[in-house]
């Protein structure tokens, strides 16, 4: 696969940090065929949980999450970036970045096991613009 870089939007929500929180969320969404490319739930506070959710259609999980009461913090700028895993697979990535004067002030990865990567890069807006030329997005 060769390295796909594009434009993301992201999203929060926090709620109580209960068993089961993150299934009764991502189910109700899926139910309601909203697809996500990427999920996190961060710790935020003892009993509050903060869910990112990155969608493949912003329009249809703005609907949802008002169709079954969350509170949605957003649209956020991010940049999905999905290739083959490889030594040194992010470092020409960050490198474009740092020659651009573009911070990346935080990211998450996985590998798929088998030789593919996604990735997910939290850039600031002020810098979104440069972010997405010095990536040829």
């Amino acid at each position: 696969m060769a390295l796909t870089i594009r434009k993301a939007e992201y999203y929060f929500t926090t709620i109580q940090d209960q068993p089961g929180e993150a299934y009764k969320l991502l189910s109700q969404f899926a139910e309601i065929g909203v697809n996500l490319f990427a999920f996190t739930a961060i710790p935020m506070e003892p009993e509050r949980i903060q869910f990112t959710l990155f969608p493949e259609d912003t329009n249809k999980l703005t609907d949802a999450a008002e169709k079954v009461g969350f509170t949605l913090d957003g649209p956020h700028p991010a940049i999905l970036v999905q290739g083959d895993d490889e030594l040194g697979a992010l470092t020409d990535l960050h490198k474009k970045l740092y020659l651009a004067d573009v911070n990346v002030y935080a990211s998450n990865g996985v590998t798929d096991g088998v030789g593919s990567f996604g990735y997910v890069l939290y850039i600031r807006p002020e810098e979104y613009d440069r972010a997405l030329s010095a990536l040829n997005v």
